[in-house]
């Protein structure tokens, strides 16, 4: 599934996101979706959402 498309990111699904710091190595960071930040239907850079551990990035995997 693509993390483009904010109908296929949902609250306590297990992804992995870039965040804003990490994004020229691709640095990847996994968590649980917390809240979801991005209002628009998609973004090409992927929807930026909250993870559970306080952390903002956006998705660029989804795990489960």
């Amino acid at each position: 599934m693509s993390g483009n498309l904010r109908a296929n990111v949902r609250k306590g699904l297990d992804v992995a996101i870039v965040q804003k710091q990490h994004q020229r190595s691709g640095q990847l960071t996994e968590g649980v979706v917390k809240d979801i930040l991005t209002n628009s239907p998609n973004h090409p850079h992927g929807i930026k959402v909250r993870l559970e551990s306080g952390e903002v990035g956006r998705v660029k995997q989804i795990l489960a």
